[in-house]
């Protein structure tokens, strides 16, 4: 009797469920009835806007030098990249091995990540800027928004405090800083996801500023 009981009130669960998703689904068919040849028309016209908007930012973006990771060959020229773009990430380096291995991970993410710009600069050479902005312990990475530094992460004690950390794991913290567009999932793997998917087919077969 018991089983019986529990049958039933599962089955008026499913029933209350489907019924659910029934409403819905007429919902939206209903509004896709509604629809006309106007409507579908602005709504397209909307989106190739919206399309031609995003070519021409990316076309400004990659003016500018983003998506590839470069060095600011003087300290004046630090001040004219920062205000060119919304978001710079700026590595303060000098050449030693710990500085190389940002270099690695922040060379990835400028190709991942168009939206922001990705330099680096020669903290001894630029002394007044590592005084400035009290650049101390190198690595330092400067996360710069609208012009200002908005936050550092300084060395690798944010990533574990050891020189292999995963560029998914830089990635997230420069997210968390809001100095690139994260959605909950590293760019790189869905990237991978994306040629996975590729290859096996080819076996078988904003944004905002």
């Amino acid at each position: 009797m018991e089983n019986r009981a529990v049958q039933e009130i599962l089955e008026k669960q499913l029933l209350t469920v489907a019924k659910a998703v029934e409403d819905k689904l007429d919902e939206e068919i209903s509004a896709l009835d509604r629809v006309d040849d106007d409507d579908l028309e602005a709504l397209r016209e909307r989106r190739l806007q919206q399309m031609k908007k995003m070519a021409e930012k990316r076309s400004r973006w990659i003016s500018l030098g983003h998506g590839e990771y470069t060095e600011i060959p003087a300290e004046k020229d630090f001040f004219s990249a920062v205000k060119a773009s919304d978001r710079v990430v700026c590595h303060f380096y000098r050449e030693n091995w710990p500085c190389k291995v940002v270099d690695k991970h922040l060379s990835i993410l400028a190709k991942q990540h168009m939206e922001t710009r990705f330099v680096k600069i020669n903290a001894e050479k630029s002394p007044f800027l590592a005084e400035k902005l009290k650049i101390v312990v190198l690595p330092t990475i400067a996360l710069i928004k609208n012009a200002k530094v908005d936050d550092y992460v300084v060395g690798f004690d944010e990533l574990g405090g050891k020189d292999d950390f995963t560029t998914e794991e830089l990635e997230e913290r420069l997210a968390k800083a809001q100095v690139i567009f994260f959605e909950g999932e590293s760019s790189l793997k869905s990237s991978a996801k994306t040629r996975s998917v590729r290859q096996s087919s080819n076996a078988d077969s904003s944004d905002s500023e």
